[in-house]
């Protein structure tokens, strides 16, 4: 751990959010996604921790958001977990996540948010950038046919210690189908390629017309969560509080 950062990550965290519970940091600073898998991990029976996301706590310096360099989910999962760990001095839990088209050889994968401009970050606005992505999957796919257009988003969750020690690492996958136009897209209840995404095993509607509380039983990362909240009993059993 760099010289200081213990320091910095002790007594930083607001007084009134003291608790006797072992604090599991979650990589990110977007309420909803930390509302989201908190309470997943509830539905799955995981108690013993406090949950907290990057925005619940006070650093004398901001964090350092790491550079996703990996070439698999499961790498930029592991990086977000080791630095955020690192610098909060806390136990952490990141996820990366995306979209795997068989036809594509896996592609849009770890660049899934900006692969239109081929991972790079273009300044687009997030309507704009799907719309740009949505387009490339389409373009690319023409001529493959509908039972050959299988796709899956994926989400790898990763948790780790301040040492940088990797404690458990879990995968969920939403299995599925590109639909073809002008059937697709279509629906409201998402973003990304939700419009895109006919949800298996039926392949009848898209993601983003599955009522939100379907999509979020179904979803890559709850599967993922579910795995997870497993692992975490697993430790808190070996390792009890006090």
């Amino acid at each position: 751990m760099p010289p200081g950062l213990a320091g910095q990550a002790a007594g930083s965290i607001r007084p009134a959010l003291t608790s006797p519970m072992p604090d599991l940091i979650l990589a990110t600073s977007n309420p909803h996604k930390v509302d989201e898998l908190r309470a997943i991990l509830s539905a799955a029976g995981l108690t013993g921790y406090r949950i907290l996301g990057l925005s619940d706590l006070q650093f004398l310096r901001p964090l350092r958001e790491p550079e996703e360099t990996g070439s698999t989910f499961e790498e930029n999962a592991a990086i977000k977990a080791r630095a955020y760990a690192s610098q909060t001095n806390k136990l952490c839990l990141a996820d990366d996540s995306g979209l795997e088209i068989d036809a594509l050889h896996g592609r849009p994968g770890v660049i899934s948010s900006h692969y239109a401009t081929d991972g790079r970050e273009t300044g687009l606005a997030r309507a704009e950038r799907d719309a740009a992505n949505n387009a490339r999957v389409l373009k690319e796919l023409e001529g493959v046919l509908p039972e050959a257009r299988t796709a899956r988003f994926v989400c790898v969750m990763v948790l780790a210690e301040p040492t940088g020690k990797v404690l458990a690492t879990t995968r969920g996958a939403f299995e599925g189908r590109i639909g073809l136009p002008p059937a697709v897209p279509r629906g409201t209840n998402g973003f990304g390629y939700d419009p895109l995404f006919l949800a298996g095993p039926g392949f009848e509607v898209t993601s983003a017309e599955l009522p939100p509380v379907e999509k979020n039983r179904r979803s890559h990362r709850a599967a993922a969560a579910r795995l997870m909240a497993d692992r975490l009993r697993e430790l808190a059993a070996r390792h009890p509080a006090g």
